[in-house]
């Protein structure tokens, strides 16, 4: 087996902190294992402390390496001292900064690219998203997800890789044959916007349509990609507003609903529940044919989605007073 030879330098370039981690960890892979590894904040370290530790000797032998992260502040204090270092660099150590960007035009970033190697971490479009999802189920969870419950997990989740990660180890252990359906994301993934786009319709039943406008403006003002994905939010929300009135009409008892329904936090049993009952059948229907009405004009470009979304808080708010 052929030995592993460290560059002196690797600048691992991108905004997501999942895409670096990975990343961090499939260069620190290649490298032999006898380094003898040291982790800095750049945000707080000196010059001195991070090429003390490249200049020293191991203590038990090997080479030296060096993880700086959060290094852009410490790029561009000490640009023109590191750049003298990567002329040249100590034998036997390794520095990896960990950047958020790294214009390609600057000196370091050209010295970089001769002595080490730069690895960039971009995130998928959101686009490419739902096939990101599917390919990396597939390689880090050896787990099959479908397209519509990749495409789901994408409108409720977004471009969070991490928390993308986080339930797709969940969804591939709860899942048949490590398939992961539609129907799994469905059940088996909790949303904190869900939660608060319940909060927000919980002010509708009271009669609270302004407090609900405010809670929906923070909501987009948080993550302006929420307004794409209200639709999503309010369509699984009426679906379990339907359960719940089937249950009743069934006799079910609120503490039988709210665990056929997955609610399992008690302070969100009694408002959701209430919301509901007030809405009834017809307040149901209603509201599932003004997101109808909703999910057409932001397709078609009729208005500001933030603001259809809006309207549409009014209306089904009129309707159940």
């Amino acid at each position: 087996m052929a030995t592993v030879v460290s560059k002196p330098v690797y600048a691992i370039i991108g905004a997501d902190s999942y895409l670096q981690t990975e990343r961090l960890a499939q260069v620190i892979g290649q490298l032999p294992n006898d380094l003898q590894r040291s982790d800095i904040d750049g945000e707080k370290a000196s010059l001195v402390d991070v090429l003390d530790e490249l200049r020293s000797f191991a203590m038990f032998g090997g080479g030296k390496l060096v993880v700086v992260r959060n290094a852009d502040d410490f790029i561009s204090k000490f640009r023109e001292q590191l750049e003298n270092y990567l002329a040249s660099p100590s034998d036997g150590s390794t520095l990896i900064l960990r950047v958020e960007t790294l214009p390609a035009n600057q000196r370091i970033y050209k010295l970089i690219q001769k002595v080490g190697a730069i690895e960039k971490c971009e995130p998928p479009k959101a686009a490419e998203l739902p096939r990101w999802i599917i390919a990396h189920a597939k390689t880090a969870h050896d787990a099959i997800v479908s397209l519509p419950a990749a495409q789901l997990l994408t409108d409720l989740i977004g471009a969070d890789l991490g928390r993308i990660n986080s339930e797709l180890s969940k969804l591939a252990l709860q899942g048949i044959d490590g398939k992961v359906e539609l129907a799994d994301v469905q059940k088996g993934v909790s949303f904190q916007r869900e939660q608060e786009m319940w909060d927000m319709t919980n002010e509708i039943a009271s009669g609270n349509t302004e407090k609900a406008i405010k809670r929906w403006r923070h909501m987009v003002q948080l993550d302006p990609n929420s307004e794409f994905r209200a639709i999503t939010w309010l369509g699984m929300w009426l679906e379990k507003v339907q359960l719940a009135l089937l249950l009743k009409r069934q006799g079910k008892s609120n503490f039988d609903i709210a665990g056929a329904l997955k609610i399992w936090q008690r302070e969100m049993q009694e408002p959701f529940l209430r919301t509901a009952f007030k809405m009834g059948p017809a307040g149901v229907l209603n509201a599932l044919n003004l997101l109808v009405d909703l999910d057409l004009r932001s397709k078609s470009g009729l208005g500001d989605a933030s603001q259809n979304v809006e309207r549409f808080l009014v209306t089904v708010g009129a309707g159940m007073k």
